[in-house]
């Protein structure tokens, strides 16, 4: 007789069946909007509108709308395009190196860290689109088509075009992966409207699902394409950062001329990632009352992870700090006393305190297994990763080599609203989402139910 071990606690909790996964979950597409989604819809629609506004105006007179100047050309819309990016590598983490590792703790979490991880691109890729100005004739420019202008050949002169690539293939294979783990849910809805006699939504789901019928063959196929993509995604967790990270370190300026950018912000985008994916999953599972699913086990091995990339970056602020004093480079030097003590020092001591202090606290398992503990923690390390994008870029421009030239920056109404537009997007998006869309992926739940349920599976 085969008994499984007791020691680890179950994944999944309540002593769920196979039929209660579905009903769990297929219950929150299929019953009516509560009023807090809907509360919560108009905040982020409100939100949205205001932001709108700044748009408009940016698109109608140009990014003097800003508080850039000569001197800091780059600042708040850059900080926000690598603030979101980053936000948005735990979903491919989550799915796919936890997917090629087997870790089944990611099967409850992964739908909605994939979902964030689209919202999340998509919210960055509007500060690059926003920045060029004359956005209708950026695309009539920069588009490559031969022999279009003669012998004038477009010059891409700017380093964000390597943003370009690197996003929309990014973006590409995290939506296929997002969507390919929903076909199998989209059936089973499908099949549940066409049973309860919702014509509508059972068109609508069965058009989803391009009409999966479940067989071992289709089953088969399935497993083959997550994992091939998985493979696609894997090595996209560390090159698109890395090329974001280039944006800087190929420059010549003191505090971005540095060869640790790359693994420096690759650990923050997990880092700051994770976070998010905590503070969205900690209000979805209370919402939609999925504490059986996504359990305080879940949240802990993420806080985990908080902790191990959150010391990550600090050693990586250390160490920076310590190449400065090292090199010998009178300006990079300067740079980074400039950063701790000269006008932005409140930002660099928000960064410090936020992303290297804070998630040590989870080292204490009461502290780690605490939600409400763990809802601060994660908002504040998403604010501190703010503030590091902030540091890095403006700290570093706006005194450069020559005193002459050095200049404050000042974000004006349009700076902020550009960056409410970006929540008001992405709150709407993750609430259509999680409302109209399964937020839990029930087939992978059902598969582990065996094996991490509450109850002793004794095999005879």
């Amino acid at each position: 007789m085969h008994v499984e071990s007791k020691i680890r606690k179950p994944l999944i909790t309540g002593g769920k069946t196979l039929r209660d996964v579905s009903n769990d979950i297929s219950a929150r597409v299929e019953e009516k909007p509560s009023l807090s989604w809907l509360a919560a819809l108009g905040v982020s629609l409100l939100t949205l509108g205001v932001g709108a506004y700044a748009v408009y105006r940016t698109l109608w007179d140009g990014i003097g709308m800003w508080g850039l100047n000569k001197t800091v050309g780059w600042a708040w819309d850059i900080t926000n395009f690598v603030w979101w990016v980053g936000i948005g590598h735990a979903g491919t983490l989550i799915s796919a190196i936890l997917l090629l590792f087997r870790q089944r703790w990611r099967m409850s979490i992964n739908r909605a860290a994939e979902a964030m991880t689209i919202f999340a691109v998509i919210c960055a890729a509007m500060f690059p689109m926003l920045h060029m100005g004359r956005l209708w004739l950026g695309f009539y420019w920069a588009l490559p088509l031969p022999n279009t202008y003669g012998s004038l050949w477009v010059n891409f002169a700017s380093p964000l075009l390597w943003d370009v690539f690197a996003i929309s293939t990014y973006f590409s294979v995290s939506l296929v992966f997002w969507y390919i783990g929903l076909i199998p849910d989209f059936a089973t809805i499908r099949d549940r409207a066409k049973n309860a006699g919702r014509k509508i939504s059972a068109f609508i789901y069965g058009t989803l699902s391009f009409g999966w019928d479940g067989a071992a063959k289709t089953w088969s196929r399935y497993e083959t394409v997550s994992l091939v993509l998985a493979g696609l995604a894997t090595p996209l967790v560390l090159s698109v950062h890395t090329i974001v990270s280039m944006d800087f370190a190929t420059s010549v300026i003191p505090g971005w001329h540095t060869t640790i950018f790359p693994p420096y912000f690759v650990a923050g985008a997990i880092f700051s990632g994770f976070a998010m994916v905590l503070t969205l999953l900690i209000i979805t599972r209370k919402v939609y009352k999925l504490e059986d699913y996504i359990t305080v086990k879940h949240l802990e091995l993420m806080n985990i992870v908080i902790i191990v990339t959150g010391s990550i970056v600090g050693i990586a602020y250390l160490t920076e700090l310590f190449m400065a004093w090292y090199s010998g480079v009178e300006y990079e030097q300067y740079a980074f006393y400039n950063r701790v003590t000269g006008p932005y020092w409140w930002a660099y001591w928000s960064m410090m305190t936020c992303n290297v202090i804070s998630p040590q606290l989870f080292w204490f398992k009461k502290i780690r297994t605490n939600i409400a503990a763990t809802f601060i923690i994660s908002i504040i390390v998403n604010i501190g990763m703010w503030f590091e994008r902030f540091v890095i870029i403006v700290t570093s421009l706006h005194r450069d080599y020559l005193p002459s030239s050095w200049a404050m920056f000042y974000p004006t109404i349009y700076d902020v609203g550009m960056y409410l537009f970006s929540f008001g997007f992405f709150f709407t998006a993750y609430l259509l989402f999680s409302k109209y869309f399964p937020v839990i992926n029930m087939h992978e739940v059902k598969s582990i139910l065996k094996q991490t349920g509450e109850k002793v599976n004794k095999v005879k």
